[in-house]
């Protein structure tokens, strides 16, 4: 099974300037707790709900901050959209992660690929294994 028919390719975006408030209320409105964040169709970061409950709540931020100023721009992880998605969830696992970004040829975004997708699509047994994999020597990341 490759990852392209397991990944949401419905993915709401957001670009570097948009407020912090105007990605809250997309993931609000979408029910997720991440929001990649676009610009000419490369992936430049991402924004989790936890990254604005530490960067922003807890640090006292406005709202208003662009959200380029909390997004985790380390290196965003990714797949292509023909890969396998047992190496894809092995991924997941090797990188202590519940998400993946979803690339296509030209390394633009074509949907994300999370433990949810792959439970849908993959099985239940794959994924405990993964968020087992995932758990082990520390805290998750995304």
């Amino acid at each position: 099974m490759k990852v392209s028919d397991a990944m949401t390719s419905q993915v709401s975006v957001a670009r570097p300037g948009d407020s912090v408030r105007k990605v809250a209320e997309v993931m609000a409105k979408i029910d997720s707790g991440v929001v990649p964040i676009v610009e000419d169709g490369k992936v430049l970061g991402l924004v989790t709900d936890r990254d604005i409950v530490l960067r922003v709540v807890a640090e006292g931020r406005s709202f208003d901050s662009p959200v380029s100023e909390v997004m985790s721009d380390g290196e965003v992880l990714s797949v292509k959209e023909d890969d396998i998605l047992a190496d894809a969830t092995a991924r997941m696992a090797n990188n202590q992660v519940r998400r993946l970004v979803v690339l296509n040829e030209a390394g633009n975004l074509t949907g994300i690929l999370s433990l949810g997708d792959v439970a849908k699509d993959y099985g239940a047994k794959q994924v405990g294994k993964t968020l087992e994999e995932i758990s082990q020597d520390g805290e998750a990341a995304h």
